[in-house]
Protein backbone atom coordinates (compact mmCIF):
# COMPACT_ATOMS: atom_id res chain seq x y z
CA UNK A 1 0.00 0.00 0.00
CA UNK A 2 1.66 3.49 -0.76
CA UNK A 3 1.95 5.64 1.90
CA UNK A 4 -0.79 8.16 2.85
CA UNK A 5 -0.67 10.98 5.38
CA UNK A 6 -3.16 12.07 8.19
CA UNK A 7 -3.97 15.73 9.00
CA UNK A 8 -5.07 16.46 12.00
CA UNK A 9 -6.89 19.34 13.90
CA UNK A 10 -8.00 20.67 17.06
CA UNK A 11 -11.19 18.65 18.27
CA UNK A 12 -12.88 19.98 21.14
CA UNK A 13 -14.42 16.69 21.81
CA UNK A 14 -15.79 13.09 20.30
CA UNK A 15 -19.25 12.24 20.60
CA UNK A 16 -21.87 9.20 19.17
CA UNK A 17 -21.46 5.81 18.68
CA UNK A 18 -18.75 3.28 16.46
CA UNK A 19 -18.60 -0.63 16.67
CA UNK A 20 -15.12 -2.02 17.23
CA UNK A 21 -14.33 -4.69 15.15
CA UNK A 22 -12.96 -8.07 15.11
CA UNK A 23 -9.30 -8.56 17.22
CA UNK A 24 -6.25 -8.31 14.70
CA UNK A 25 -4.56 -10.12 17.08
CA UNK A 26 -7.17 -13.13 17.60
CA UNK A 27 -8.19 -13.15 13.73
CA UNK A 28 -4.58 -14.01 12.70
CA UNK A 29 -3.71 -17.10 14.18
CA UNK A 30 -7.27 -18.66 13.76
CA UNK A 31 -6.55 -18.06 10.01
CA UNK A 32 -3.42 -20.11 9.87
CA UNK A 33 -4.63 -22.82 12.30
CA UNK A 34 -6.80 -23.67 9.12
CA UNK A 35 -3.82 -24.95 7.94
CA UNK A 36 -5.06 -28.10 10.62
CA UNK A 37 -7.21 -29.40 8.31
CA UNK A 38 -8.42 -30.26 4.84
CA UNK A 39 -11.95 -29.18 5.78
CA UNK A 40 -13.69 -25.98 5.21
CA UNK A 41 -13.66 -23.26 7.47
CA UNK A 42 -15.68 -20.20 7.69
CA UNK A 43 -14.48 -17.85 10.15
CA UNK A 44 -16.41 -14.37 10.72
CA UNK A 45 -16.07 -10.99 11.86
CA UNK A 46 -12.84 -11.34 10.36
CA UNK A 47 -11.12 -7.71 10.32
CA UNK A 48 -10.22 -5.84 6.92
CA UNK A 49 -7.02 -4.90 7.66
CA UNK A 50 -3.24 -5.47 5.56
CA UNK A 51 -2.06 -7.98 7.93
CA UNK A 52 -5.13 -10.09 7.44
CA UNK A 53 -4.74 -9.74 3.48
CA UNK A 54 -0.73 -10.87 4.27
CA UNK A 55 -2.08 -13.75 5.83
CA UNK A 56 -4.73 -14.39 3.42
CA UNK A 57 -1.68 -14.42 0.77
CA UNK A 58 0.21 -16.54 3.12
CA UNK A 59 -2.02 -19.49 3.29
CA UNK A 60 -2.67 -18.87 -0.61
CA UNK A 61 1.19 -19.80 -1.14
CA UNK A 62 0.76 -22.68 0.91
CA UNK A 63 -2.04 -24.28 -1.31
CA UNK A 64 -4.96 -22.99 0.63
CA UNK A 65 -8.00 -21.10 -1.70
CA UNK A 66 -9.02 -17.93 0.07
CA UNK A 67 -12.86 -15.93 -0.01
CA UNK A 68 -13.13 -12.70 1.52
CA UNK A 69 -16.60 -10.96 1.60
CA UNK A 70 -18.08 -9.22 4.30
CA UNK A 71 -15.85 -9.49 6.89
CA UNK A 72 -15.80 -13.19 6.44
CA UNK A 73 -13.54 -15.80 5.13
CA UNK A 74 -13.81 -18.76 3.88
CA UNK A 75 -10.69 -20.94 3.77
CA UNK A 76 -10.56 -24.11 1.80
CA UNK A 77 -8.49 -26.63 0.07
CA UNK A 78 -5.11 -28.50 1.33
CA UNK A 79 -1.96 -27.81 2.42
CA UNK A 80 0.64 -28.45 -0.37
CA UNK A 81 4.18 -26.83 0.60
CA UNK A 82 5.88 -26.25 4.17
CA UNK A 83 8.36 -23.65 1.88
CA UNK A 84 7.86 -20.04 2.75
CA UNK A 85 9.21 -17.46 0.05
CA UNK A 86 11.54 -14.47 2.36
CA UNK A 87 9.38 -11.85 0.16
CA UNK A 88 5.97 -13.22 2.00
CA UNK A 89 7.57 -14.09 5.14
CA UNK A 90 9.77 -10.77 6.04
CA UNK A 91 6.58 -7.97 6.02
CA UNK A 92 4.53 -9.62 8.36
CA UNK A 93 5.79 -10.76 12.06
CA UNK A 94 2.67 -13.67 12.74
CA UNK A 95 4.04 -15.50 9.61
CA UNK A 96 6.15 -17.54 12.14
CA UNK A 97 2.89 -19.05 13.54
CA UNK A 98 2.75 -21.44 10.60
CA UNK A 99 5.63 -23.15 11.37
CA UNK A 100 3.23 -25.18 14.14
CA UNK A 101 0.97 -25.82 11.78
CA UNK A 102 2.55 -26.80 8.75
CA UNK A 103 5.35 -29.68 11.32
CA UNK A 104 2.35 -30.93 12.77
CA UNK A 105 1.08 -31.56 9.01
CA UNK A 106 4.10 -32.52 6.81
CA UNK A 107 6.71 -33.22 9.43
CA UNK A 108 9.12 -30.66 7.89
CA UNK A 109 9.32 -26.78 6.08
CA UNK A 110 11.65 -24.13 5.33
CA UNK A 111 10.80 -20.33 6.69
CA UNK A 112 12.79 -17.14 6.63
CA UNK A 113 13.30 -15.16 9.74
CA UNK A 114 9.81 -13.06 9.79
CA UNK A 115 9.65 -8.83 10.36
CA UNK A 116 6.73 -6.98 11.45
CA UNK A 117 7.01 -4.01 13.75
CA UNK A 118 10.06 -2.47 14.35
CA UNK A 119 9.71 -1.71 18.50
CA UNK A 120 12.79 -3.53 19.70
CA UNK A 121 13.97 -7.62 19.47
CA UNK A 122 11.47 -10.25 19.50
CA UNK A 123 13.63 -13.59 19.19
CA UNK A 124 11.34 -16.75 18.13
CA UNK A 125 13.67 -18.77 20.80
CA UNK A 126 10.76 -19.77 22.82
CA UNK A 127 9.10 -20.93 19.97
CA UNK A 128 11.79 -22.92 18.29
CA UNK A 129 12.55 -24.15 22.27
CA UNK A 130 9.02 -25.92 22.19
CA UNK A 131 9.61 -27.57 18.73
CA UNK A 132 12.92 -29.08 19.79
CA UNK A 133 11.16 -30.50 22.85
CA UNK A 134 8.54 -31.63 20.47
CA UNK A 135 11.49 -33.67 18.35
CA UNK A 136 11.59 -31.27 15.56
CA UNK A 137 14.78 -30.73 14.22
CA UNK A 138 16.11 -27.74 12.06
CA UNK A 139 19.03 -25.37 11.06
CA UNK A 140 19.40 -21.84 10.52
CA UNK A 141 21.37 -20.48 7.95
CA UNK A 142 21.35 -17.50 5.39
CA UNK A 143 18.29 -16.18 7.26
CA UNK A 144 16.15 -19.47 6.89
CA UNK A 145 15.14 -21.81 9.29
CA UNK A 146 15.10 -25.04 8.20
CA UNK A 147 13.32 -28.23 9.76
CA UNK A 148 13.94 -31.48 8.35
CA UNK A 149 11.71 -34.12 7.93
CA UNK A 150 10.40 -35.76 11.78
CA UNK A 151 7.08 -36.29 13.10
CA UNK A 152 6.36 -34.02 16.24
CA UNK A 153 5.48 -35.96 19.77
CA UNK A 154 3.76 -34.93 22.31
CA UNK A 155 5.24 -33.48 25.16
CA UNK A 156 5.66 -31.27 28.36
CA UNK A 157 7.05 -27.87 27.52
CA UNK A 158 7.58 -24.64 30.33
CA UNK A 159 7.83 -21.28 28.56
CA UNK A 160 10.27 -18.74 30.60
CA UNK A 161 8.33 -16.40 29.86
CA UNK A 162 4.57 -16.27 28.63
CA UNK A 163 5.35 -15.51 25.27
CA UNK A 164 1.67 -14.72 23.33
CA UNK A 165 3.39 -16.00 19.87
CA UNK A 166 4.98 -19.01 21.07
CA UNK A 167 2.12 -19.90 22.94
CA UNK A 168 0.16 -19.97 19.93
CA UNK A 169 2.51 -21.23 17.79
CA UNK A 170 3.45 -24.35 19.96
CA UNK A 171 -0.67 -25.04 20.79
CA UNK A 172 -1.21 -25.22 17.43
CA UNK A 173 1.41 -27.51 16.88
CA UNK A 174 0.42 -29.75 19.64
CA UNK A 175 -3.04 -29.93 18.54
CA UNK A 176 -2.09 -31.51 15.55
CA UNK A 177 0.20 -33.76 17.28
CA UNK A 178 -1.61 -37.10 18.58
CA UNK A 179 -1.00 -37.74 22.51
CA UNK A 180 -0.96 -35.02 25.40
CA UNK A 181 0.97 -32.03 25.22
CA UNK A 182 1.27 -29.69 28.18
CA UNK A 183 1.97 -26.35 27.90
CA UNK A 184 3.53 -24.83 31.51
CA UNK A 185 3.30 -21.23 31.86
CA UNK A 186 1.65 -19.91 28.77
CA UNK A 187 0.21 -16.74 27.79
CA UNK A 188 -3.50 -15.95 29.25
CA UNK A 189 -4.34 -13.50 26.73
CA UNK A 190 -8.01 -13.72 25.29
CA UNK A 191 -6.78 -14.15 22.19
CA UNK A 192 -4.74 -17.11 23.40
CA UNK A 193 -8.46 -18.27 25.06
CA UNK A 194 -9.84 -17.93 22.02
CA UNK A 195 -7.76 -19.94 19.55
CA UNK A 196 -8.05 -22.67 22.36
CA UNK A 197 -12.19 -22.13 21.59
CA UNK A 198 -11.39 -22.73 17.63
CA UNK A 199 -9.03 -25.90 18.16
CA UNK A 200 -11.53 -27.50 20.18
CA UNK A 201 -14.15 -27.10 17.59
CA UNK A 202 -11.70 -28.43 15.42
CA UNK A 203 -11.78 -31.76 17.14
CA UNK A 204 -8.61 -30.95 19.35
CA UNK A 205 -9.82 -31.12 23.45
CA UNK A 206 -7.94 -28.53 24.99
CA UNK A 207 -8.01 -27.94 28.96
CA UNK A 208 -7.08 -24.54 30.60
CA UNK A 209 -5.52 -24.18 34.12
CA UNK A 210 -4.68 -21.34 35.07
CA UNK A 211 -1.48 -20.91 33.17
CA UNK A 212 -1.36 -24.16 31.98
CA UNK A 213 -2.79 -25.83 29.00
CA UNK A 214 -3.34 -29.39 28.35
CA UNK A 215 -3.64 -30.27 24.28
CA UNK A 216 -4.90 -33.44 23.50
CA UNK A 217 -4.10 -33.51 20.04
CA UNK A 218 -4.96 -35.31 17.09
CA UNK A 219 -3.53 -36.25 13.30
CA UNK A 220 -7.09 -34.76 11.40
CA UNK A 221 -8.74 -32.27 12.78
CA UNK A 222 -12.68 -30.86 11.26
CA UNK A 223 -13.33 -27.70 9.89
CA UNK A 224 -15.82 -25.39 11.59
CA UNK A 225 -17.41 -22.13 11.38
CA UNK A 226 -16.29 -19.46 13.92
CA UNK A 227 -16.91 -15.52 15.07
CA UNK A 228 -14.01 -14.11 15.96
CA UNK A 229 -13.68 -11.98 19.30
CA UNK A 230 -13.99 -8.19 19.46
CA UNK A 231 -10.43 -6.12 19.39
CA UNK A 232 -9.76 -5.03 22.75
CA UNK A 233 -6.62 -3.37 21.80
CA UNK A 234 -8.92 -1.22 19.24
CA UNK A 235 -11.71 -0.48 21.88
CA UNK A 236 -8.72 0.74 24.63
CA UNK A 237 -7.73 2.97 21.83
CA UNK A 238 -10.85 4.33 21.10
CA UNK A 239 -11.64 4.43 25.39
CA UNK A 240 -8.11 6.48 25.69
CA UNK A 241 -8.67 8.50 23.13
CA UNK A 242 -12.01 9.94 23.82
CA UNK A 243 -10.48 10.66 27.75
CA UNK A 244 -7.97 12.52 26.15
CA UNK A 245 -9.40 14.61 23.24
CA UNK A 246 -12.76 14.98 25.56
CA UNK A 247 -16.55 13.99 24.89
CA UNK A 248 -18.75 11.25 25.22
CA UNK A 249 -18.79 7.98 23.28
CA UNK A 250 -20.64 4.65 22.77
CA UNK A 251 -18.74 1.75 22.06
CA UNK A 252 -20.63 -1.54 20.53
CA UNK A 253 -19.21 -4.79 20.05
CA UNK A 254 -16.70 -3.83 23.09
CA UNK A 255 -15.79 -6.81 26.15
CA UNK A 256 -14.92 -4.38 28.93
CA UNK A 257 -14.06 -7.97 30.83
CA UNK A 258 -10.87 -7.65 28.46
CA UNK A 259 -9.99 -4.40 29.47
CA UNK A 260 -10.42 -4.32 33.16
CA UNK A 261 -7.02 -3.25 34.01
CA UNK A 262 -7.55 -0.05 31.44
CA UNK A 263 -11.01 0.74 32.49
CA UNK A 264 -9.64 0.70 36.28
CA UNK A 265 -6.86 3.01 35.45
CA UNK A 266 -9.19 5.59 33.30
CA UNK A 267 -11.73 5.32 36.52
CA UNK A 268 -8.87 6.69 38.51
CA UNK A 269 -7.66 9.33 35.94
CA UNK A 270 -11.80 10.57 36.50
CA UNK A 271 -13.09 8.74 33.28
CA UNK A 272 -16.65 7.82 33.65
CA UNK A 273 -17.32 4.48 32.46
CA UNK A 274 -20.82 2.07 32.43
CA UNK A 275 -21.24 -1.14 30.72
CA UNK A 276 -24.34 -1.20 29.40
CA UNK A 277 -25.90 -4.53 27.76
CA UNK A 278 -23.07 -4.93 24.13
CA UNK A 279 -21.92 -1.56 24.85
CA UNK A 280 -19.25 0.17 26.80
CA UNK A 281 -19.73 3.98 27.37
CA UNK A 282 -17.26 6.72 28.20
CA UNK A 283 -17.27 9.82 29.61
CA UNK A 284 -13.79 12.28 29.25
CA UNK A 285 -13.10 13.80 32.55
CA UNK A 286 -12.69 17.83 32.26
CA UNK A 287 -9.07 17.72 33.01
CA UNK A 288 -7.77 14.01 34.35
CA UNK A 289 -6.14 12.87 37.23
CA UNK A 290 -2.43 11.63 36.90
CA UNK A 291 -2.12 8.10 36.86
CA UNK A 292 0.75 6.44 36.53
CA UNK A 293 0.82 2.50 34.83
CA UNK A 294 3.12 -0.28 34.10
CA UNK A 295 2.62 -2.73 31.04
CA UNK A 296 2.58 -6.83 32.06
CA UNK A 297 0.61 -9.76 30.32
CA UNK A 298 -2.32 -10.29 30.17
CA UNK A 299 -4.33 -9.12 32.71
CA UNK A 300 -2.10 -6.31 33.08
CA UNK A 301 -1.80 -3.16 31.11
CA UNK A 302 -1.41 -4.24 27.64
CA UNK A 303 2.27 -2.64 26.68
CA UNK A 304 -0.05 -2.07 22.80
CA UNK A 305 -1.87 1.37 25.00
CA UNK A 306 1.09 2.43 26.23
CA UNK A 307 2.12 5.25 23.68
CA UNK A 308 -1.24 6.34 23.57
CA UNK A 309 -1.76 5.91 27.77
CA UNK A 310 1.42 8.82 27.77
CA UNK A 311 -0.37 10.95 24.75
CA UNK A 312 -3.63 10.84 27.69
CA UNK A 313 -1.50 12.10 30.69
CA UNK A 314 0.06 15.04 28.56
CA UNK A 315 -3.52 16.71 30.02
CA UNK A 316 -3.24 15.17 33.52
CA UNK A 317 -2.33 18.41 36.21
CA UNK A 318 0.59 16.16 37.52
CA UNK A 319 3.37 14.29 36.24
CA UNK A 320 3.01 10.58 35.86
CA UNK A 321 5.48 7.73 35.06
CA UNK A 322 4.83 4.79 32.38
CA UNK A 323 6.97 1.29 33.29
CA UNK A 324 7.34 -0.37 29.81
CA UNK A 325 8.08 -4.40 31.28
CA UNK A 326 7.21 -6.10 27.92
CA UNK A 327 9.34 -4.25 25.54
CA UNK A 328 11.59 -2.07 27.07
CA UNK A 329 12.51 -0.39 23.67
CA UNK A 330 9.15 0.96 22.91
CA UNK A 331 9.40 4.40 23.51
CA UNK A 332 10.52 5.05 19.61
CA UNK A 333 7.68 7.59 19.33
CA UNK A 334 9.22 10.24 21.91
CA UNK A 335 11.08 12.67 20.33
CA UNK A 336 8.44 13.00 17.38
CA UNK A 337 5.82 13.72 19.99
CA UNK A 338 8.20 16.14 21.51
CA UNK A 339 8.12 18.15 18.20
CA UNK A 340 4.39 18.98 19.27
CA UNK A 341 5.53 20.07 22.52
CA UNK A 342 5.28 17.31 24.77
CA UNK A 343 6.97 16.98 28.17
CA UNK A 344 8.78 13.45 28.37
CA UNK A 345 11.71 12.46 29.80
CA UNK A 346 12.73 8.75 29.43
CA UNK A 347 15.53 6.91 32.30
CA UNK A 348 15.94 3.58 31.24
CA UNK A 349 12.45 2.21 30.63
CA UNK A 350 10.33 4.71 32.88
CA UNK A 351 8.45 7.61 31.15
CA UNK A 352 7.80 10.77 32.51
CA UNK A 353 5.14 12.75 31.46
CA UNK A 354 4.07 16.06 32.25
CA UNK A 355 1.35 18.22 31.25
CA UNK A 356 1.87 19.94 28.15
CA UNK A 357 0.72 22.68 25.69
CA UNK A 358 0.55 20.98 22.03
CA UNK A 359 1.08 22.41 18.81
CA UNK A 360 0.87 21.13 15.26
CA UNK A 361 3.78 20.00 13.55
CA UNK A 362 4.79 17.12 11.26
CA UNK A 363 5.16 13.50 12.82
CA UNK A 364 6.21 10.15 11.37
CA UNK A 365 4.91 6.95 12.91
CA UNK A 366 7.47 4.31 13.65
CA UNK A 367 5.16 1.60 14.50
CA UNK A 368 1.46 0.67 14.68
CA UNK A 369 -0.05 1.63 17.84
CA UNK A 370 2.18 4.80 17.77
CA UNK A 371 0.91 5.51 14.74
CA UNK A 372 -2.15 5.69 16.54
CA UNK A 373 -1.23 7.77 19.80
CA UNK A 374 0.19 10.56 17.22
CA UNK A 375 -3.36 10.71 15.76
CA UNK A 376 -5.17 11.33 19.07
CA UNK A 377 -1.93 14.11 20.14
CA UNK A 378 -2.73 15.51 16.73
CA UNK A 379 -6.51 15.66 17.91
CA UNK A 380 -4.99 17.17 21.25
CA UNK A 381 -2.84 19.91 19.35
CA UNK A 382 -3.23 23.43 18.39
CA UNK A 383 -2.70 23.77 14.56
CA UNK A 384 -2.38 21.18 12.16
CA UNK A 385 -0.41 18.39 12.80
CA UNK A 386 0.39 15.69 9.60
CA UNK A 387 1.43 12.16 10.74
CA UNK A 388 3.19 10.08 7.83
CA UNK A 389 3.80 6.59 7.99
CA UNK A 390 0.86 5.56 8.12
CA UNK A 391 1.20 2.46 6.36
CA UNK A 392 1.66 1.08 9.94
CA UNK A 393 -1.69 1.81 11.40
CA UNK A 394 -3.14 -0.03 8.52
CA UNK A 395 -1.75 -2.63 9.62
CA UNK A 396 -3.79 -2.79 13.02
CA UNK A 397 -7.03 -0.69 13.14
CA UNK A 398 -9.67 -1.38 10.72
CA UNK A 399 -11.77 1.94 9.21
CA UNK A 400 -9.98 3.85 12.11
CA UNK A 401 -10.44 7.30 10.32
CA UNK A 402 -13.78 6.55 8.91
CA UNK A 403 -14.50 6.09 12.85
CA UNK A 404 -12.80 9.11 14.13
CA UNK A 405 -14.57 11.57 11.60
CA UNK A 406 -17.74 9.85 12.74
CA UNK A 407 -17.56 11.08 15.86
CA UNK A 408 -16.59 14.55 14.78
CA UNK A 409 -12.79 14.67 14.56
CA UNK A 410 -10.98 17.23 12.99
CA UNK A 411 -9.20 14.69 10.32
CA UNK A 412 -8.48 13.42 7.14
CA UNK A 413 -6.43 11.51 5.59
CA UNK A 414 -4.58 11.82 1.82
Amino acid sequence: MPDRVARCGFTSSLAGRIKISGSKNAALPVLVATLLTDEDCLIENVPALEDIFSIFHLLKVLGKKVRFSGNTAKITGKLKSGDLPERVVRKLRASVLVIGPVLARIGYGSFSVPGGCAIGERPIDLHLEGFRKMKAEFEIAGGRMNFKKRKLHSTTIKLRFPSVGATENILMAAAGTPGVTKIINAAKEPEITALCDFLSQMGAKIKIEGNTLLVNGKDRLSGCRFGVIPDRIEAGTFLIAVSAVGGEVELENAEDRHLRNVVKKLALSGAKIVKCGNLIKIKSPRIPKSVSVETAPYPGFPTDLQPLWAVYMLKAEKAAEIKEKVFPTRFMYIDELKRLGARMRLRGNVLKVGKSSLSGAHLLACDLRAAAAMVVAGLMARGETTVGNLFHLFRGYENFFEKLKSLGANVSIK
